[in-house]
């Protein structure tokens, strides 16, 4: 048995094990380890006199991932992103968020619910967390939308949907990851994150408002609030906007002279601002402990899974199934667009039974080479390429590609996280409302998808300003 069949089977057991409901983090460290001592055993010829020595050099190898590979400075941006929601959670600046929302687009149709997702994309601005915003906005937007007569069902279902843009808008800890991944530049990804990320909110507003016209009763407009109530709501978002201009200057100064610094430097200043307004507004002890306990957790659930999976990754290396599959990808007699398709639809479908973060990292190390290959390498020009792009550009495209997809299945049944959320923080709702509420933005989904796909201009603009 060669190298390439050892990584099938080890990669389908990996997969029984995930989907029997073991977690990915020991699944993939799992596997990864049963695979390099079955590689260094094959090469010692099964031989059982020497299986000990294939245990201890499998151990050694697997054993000096953690360290290697998480003690990047990189990561170091993951803990000041989430600190920076749950301290502008406590701060008291995601109600400040809806109520400006509220004041200045509730008169439309369905108002109250575009009013939702435009903040809780101005949340996303400063979480990067998808089931942290769910679960603030289903206790500030819902009650507020079912009081005026909106359907429990719609409000639930906007909320959920609308916690998913947290995965694209910058700070975003998945972008993150994935430029860890597939080693690409942390900075120019955070930056093609902006635009998607909004468009998707106006896509989803569009959605609400459509909606809205047609089943008058769905969602009802909100009117009655002067202009000078609107301009007083306006100050409380002041912090939002100061974090998302010094991100932006810490990855890409607009202004025209270099950048201000790094993302990392730029996420813990953006973490200070946020912790200031929070004192100013009265943040107890209890609250910041809570802050940096929450903050505590999600990291160290995040770092165990890019530990395990890098476990995993580091057999794929030894039993080169990234290359078979490259090669494979690349023989197939279809158009590369028509192959990037059946990858997207391929990451819905897997979606619909893993995490988001769990997915991308078991995924990319196998499938990131197999679209390089297809536009025609790392390295290739604009010209020469399948997808008219560079190599480093297709990669932060399929980058926001595969991140809107891992945001589509936040919302997906069966395991849609979001909507577990929602339907966990509200009791009054069950899992099935929720799933029932959403159904409409997986059309929205779909479109922004497709229309990402058919103009990477949306995706790629910013980052090429930055050079």
């Amino acid at each position: 048995m060669d190298t390439i069949d050892i990584g099938l089977w080890v990669t389908g057991g990996l997969l029984v094990l995930v989907f029997t409901g073991m977690r990915v983090a020991f699944a993939a460290g799992l596997a990864g380890l049963v695979g390099l001592v079955w590689i260094f055993w094959a090469k010692f010829g099964y031989d059982p006199d020497r299986f000990g020595k294939a245990l201890t050099v499998a151990v050694k190898t697997a054993g000096q991932v953690p360290h290697s590979k998480v003690a990047a400075h990189t990561l170091s941006l993951i803990p000041t992103f989430i600190l920076i929601g749950y301290l502008a959670y406590y701060a008291g600046l995601t109600r400040a968020l809806f109520e400006a929302a509220k004041r200045w687009v509730a008169w439309v149709p369905g108002g109250l619910a575009v009013s939702t997702v435009f903040a809780t994309a101005g949340f996303a601005a400063v979480s990067g967390a998808s089931v942290a915003t769910s679960a603030v906005f289903a206790r500030i937007a819902i009650p507020e939308m079912l009081k005026v007569g909106y359907n429990k069902q719609f409000a639930a279902g906007v909320v959920a949907a609308g916690g998913t843009l947290a995965s694209l808008i910058p700070p975003s800890a998945i972008l993150v990851i994935y430029a860890i991944i597939v080693e690409q530049d942390v900075g120019k990804l955070l930056l093609a994150g902006f635009i998607p990320g909004a468009f998707s909110a106006v896509v989803y507003g569009l959605l609400i408002v459509g909606i809205a016209v047609i089943f008058k009763s769905v969602g009802p407009p909100v009117t009655g609030f002067t202009w000078k109530q609107r301009f007083a709501a306006l100050p409380g978002a002041f912090p939002i906007v100061a974090v998302i201009l010094i991100i932006i200057c810490f990855v890409y100064n607009p202004f025209g002279e270099k950048a201000w610094g790094t993302p990392t430097e730029g996420g813990a200043i953006g973490a200070f601002i946020v912790f200031c307004f929070a004192l100013f507004h009265g943040m107890r002890w209890t609250e910041l402990k809570s802050a940096l306990l929450e903050t505590a957790k999600l990291t160290a659930m995040i770092f165990s899974i890019i530990w395990g999976v890098l476990i995993y990754v580091r057999f794929l290396g030894f039993a080169d199934l990234p290359g078979a599959f490259s090669d494979w990808i690349t023989s197939l007699e279809m158009s590369p667009m028509l192959i990037l398709i059946c990858i997207l639809l391929a990451y819905a479908v897997l979606g619909m039974f893993m995490d988001a973060i769990g997915m991308l990292l078991l995924t990319l190390p196998v499938v990131y080479p197999a679209v390089m290959a297809l536009n025609g390498g790392e390295t290739v020009s604009a010209a020469e390429s399948a997808f008219g792009m560079s190599g480093p550009m297709c990669a932060i495209w399929f980058g926001i590609l595969v991140v809107k997809m891992a945001e589509f299945c936040l919302i997906t049944p069966p395991i849609g996280l979001n909507c577990f959320v929602v339907a966990g923080v509200r009791p009054d709702l069950s899992v099935q409302d929720v799933f029932k509420g959403v159904t409409p933005f997986f059309i929205a989904d779909a479109v922004t998808i497709a229309l990402l796909v058919a103009f990477p201009g949306i995706v790629l603009y910013l980052p090429s300003l930055a050079g």
